[in-house]
């Protein structure tokens, strides 16, 4: 797959990804597979990636400051 940014090649990693729910609640979600590109950085989640993700941010609670949760599929 390539970049939609730059045109590069887009390769599997895992990283660790924040998501900010509300001003002052942010979730980090460890070890997320992820597509980025060697060129720019550009990165993306794939659809099934993406839905384990909101699933995961839609049980978080949004009264702590900052959670840290693991990526399962």
């Amino acid at each position: 797959m390539n970049c939609h940014v730059c045109g590069g090649e887009m390769k599997p990693i895992t990283t660790d990804l924040p998501f900010k729910l509300t001003e002052a609640t942010t979730v980090i979600v460890k070890r997320v597979p992820t597509l980025q590109c060697e060129s720019c950085r550009e990165y993306l989640l794939e659809d099934h990636v993406m839905e384990a993700v909101d699933r995961l941010l839609s049980a978080s609670d949004t009264r702590a400051e900052v959670e840290i949760v693991p990526y399962a599929a």
